[in-house]
């Protein structure tokens, strides 16, 4: 029986943005969440066995459960990804000289929080 090629892809792919997902709980500057969900649909695609393994993680239980479930996240988590994205871009748009790219970056900004508060619900965070 043949392997097929495409799964191996995928399981590289899913690892590739688990390590990338992981790294950025570390690092405020890497967005765990957005890597995270990409793994999981990576995952799925690759193997259903890693996949089924991926949703037990504490990882996915802590950064993506809620968010799958029920479209919503915590207000903490809603933040850690907003403001090192936000200041990034700040970062960017101070360092550009066009304006026409500096409206671009305000109107990403006002974007994001826009879709963040208006279209994921915002949970309370559960006592551990």
């Amino acid at each position: 029986m043949r392997q097929n090629p495409f799964k191996i892809l995928w399981l590289i792919s899913a690892f590739l943005t688990l390590t990338l997902g992981a790294v950025g709980i570390f690092l405020p500057v890497v967005p765990t969440t957005p890597f995270l969900l990409l793994s999981s649909f990576c995952f799925a695609r690759g193997s259903e066995r890693f996949h089924r393994w991926f949703l037990g993680t504490n990882l996915y239980q802590m950064h993506l459960d809620s968010f799958v479930k029920e479209r919503a996240m915590t207000l903490r988590t809603k933040l850690c990804i907003l403001l090192p994205a936000s200041a990034m871009l700040i970062i960017a748009m101070i360092l550009m000289s066009s304006l026409p790219f500096r409206i671009l970056i305000i109107f990403l900004i006002l974007f994001k929080y826009t879709y963040f508060f208006t279209k994921i619900r915002t949970v309370r965070e559960e006592d551990s």
